[in-house]
């Protein structure tokens, strides 16, 4: 009874399409919720506490308590924070080459309001279906590991930054908002590559070139997620789709987490006095002096 409730039509789609319309037909293929399973088993292999009770033959509860003393540690070593820096960076290079391979040759990538032609019954391409699976099992990876990662003092907020990024990825992958939600995530991405960049290169000291980066990261920060991210892509779901359908519930709820993400950028803007040391939400350490 609640799952039937929970996937009633007109809570997610627009009038008058049906899940049923939605089913796999001849040439045409959508995404459907069991392709998400694929990212838990992906997710889980960074963090195999079994695997590494069998190699070290430790109870799992041991294990369990040396991430956990890890976790602790006041100054972890930064060879440690190198590395976990240098495997995110790798891995939003990887992310971004990959995204703009899917999309530059689509009509989407240039017209926003492509994003919407023929919404919701619009194909699953095989571009869209990698994207999505690495996308969403790097951010589930990231909330496994968060016990053995190195402590940061934005704990909590990262916590809430991994679920809501994988409700939102999860939903635009259930309702179809997939045009849209593959140019969301390369527009997220690109800021952090130079984000990862400018940590690894102030974890090796090298305080100018560290700078020089953080001054491009503050202008990429602004131009994607202040610019077009609120005024191209929240635009586009909030007014577009009004040309062709009305409003429904899956699509206040999409356009609200994608504000909720909006206004987890503008509060953890750095706007420290004059002469102290920034923070950057991600890194806990002093990167630069205002």
């Amino acid at each position: 009874m609640l799952s039937e409730w929970f996937w009633w039509d007109r809570l997610w789609l627009p009038r008058p399409v049906m899940w049923a319309d939605l089913q796999d037909s001849e040439g045409r293929d959508y995404a459907r919720v069991s392709h998400l399973y694929i990212t838990l088993p992906v997710a889980v292999l960074l963090l195999d506490i079994k695997g590494v009770c069998k190699k070290l033959d430790w109870s799992e509860r041991q294990v369990k308590r040396w991430f956990r003393s890890q976790r602790n540690q006041d100054r972890p070593g930064l060879l440690k924070k190198f590395k976990e820096a240098s495997w995110r960076l790798a891995f939003y290079l990887c992310s971004c080459f990959g995204g703009v391979l899917a999309l530059y040759d689509k009509p989407w990538f240039y017209d926003l309001r492509e994003v919407w032609a023929g919404f919701p019954k619009q194909s699953l391409l095989d571009s869209q279906y990698w994207y999505y699976i690495i996308e969403m099992s790097f951010y589930g990876s990231l909330l496994f590991r968060v016990a053995a990662d190195v402590k940061r003092k934005d704990f909590k907020e990262q916590l809430v930054h991994h679920w809501a990024t994988l409700t939102l990825l999860s939903f635009s992958w259930c309702a179809n908002y997939i045009r849209i939600g593959t140019l969301v995530m390369l527009v997220h991405d690109t800021s952090d590559v130079l984000l990862e960049s400018a940590k690894m290169f102030n974890y090796a000291g090298w305080e100018t070139t560290c700078n020089s980066i953080l001054v491009v990261f503050a202008l990429a920060f602004m131009v994607t997620r202040l610019i077009i991210f609120p005024f191209w892509l929240i635009h586009c779901t909030w007014v577009y789709p009004l040309d062709q359908f009305e409003p429904f519930f899956g699509y206040y709820f999409f356009n609200v987490m994608l504000v909720g993400l909006l206004l987890f950028y503008v509060l953890g803007l750095p706007d420290p006095p004059h002469g102290q040391k920034v923070y950057f939400q991600q890194s806990e350490d002093p990167l630069f002096f205002i």
